[in-house]
């Protein structure tokens, strides 16, 4: 997925805001992410992901009122803690592209930062140390992590981490339960607070 660097884009002034961390998915796995970050300190800015028109359909285990009640109520609660600390949600704002800094071709000139990704969404890139992706469809993910040279197995996560990407509720056969998904937040947001990645906040600038 990462475009070819030898279609470059012409240059011009691409306003880039810098953050730790940019959570995919606006929906339960991505506030649940956010959420765990803020509790370590780490601020990160959450887009809406990618609509999952190629994924198919995903074989749930909520099938019952109890597990589907207790969705709603983390949900909710999630909601309230994102309000109270004015974390950064973006629901409205959509990931557009997503691509390795040093094969982007998001960018016109090399970006003056240790940052990793870059993020292209209609109102500017975001550039971060680590994406977190809690949505995105299951054929077009494999084909991404083809294109980084990781194939879906045993160990891939580990190998993900390592370069900053991260998965929480996607990859999966089965939609994970709510637990699942609340044990896979607190797994990568733990994992990114002990990378020594952490940003002191984010900033606007130019490249």
């Amino acid at each position: 997925m990462p475009p070819d660097p030898a279609h470059a884009l012409p240059e011009a002034s691409t306003a880039a805001e810098l953050t730790t961390t940019v959570v995919i998915g606006s929906g339960l796995p991505g506030l649940a992410v956010a959420s765990e970050l803020s509790r370590h300190g780490i601020d990160s800015i959450v887009v809406e992901g990618v609509d999952c028109l190629d994924s198919g359909p995903l074989r749930t285990v909520m099938s019952d009122s109890v597990s589907l009640s207790e969705r709603s109520e983390l949900l909710r609660l999630l909601r309230a803690y994102a309000s109270s600390h004015c974390l950064d949600v973006r629901s409205a704002t959509r990931c557009e592209d997503l691509s390795i800094i040093g094969h982007s071709t998001l960018l016109p000139a090399r970006v003056p930062s240790s940052k990793k990704w870059a993020i292209q969404t209609a109102d500017g890139v975001l550039l971060a140390d680590h994406v977190v992706l809690t949505k995105y469809p299951q054929n077009q993910l494999r084909r991404f992590l083809r294109s980084l040279g990781i194939a879906i197995g045993a160990d891939f996560r580990a190998a993900l981490a390592a370069i900053g990407l991260h998965l929480v509720g996607v990859g999966e056969v089965l939609t994970p339960t709510t637990r699942e998904i609340a044990r896979q937040a607190k797994l990568v947001s733990d994992t990114i607070a002990a990378s020594g990645q952490a940003g002191r906040g984010r900033i606007t600038s130019s490249v």
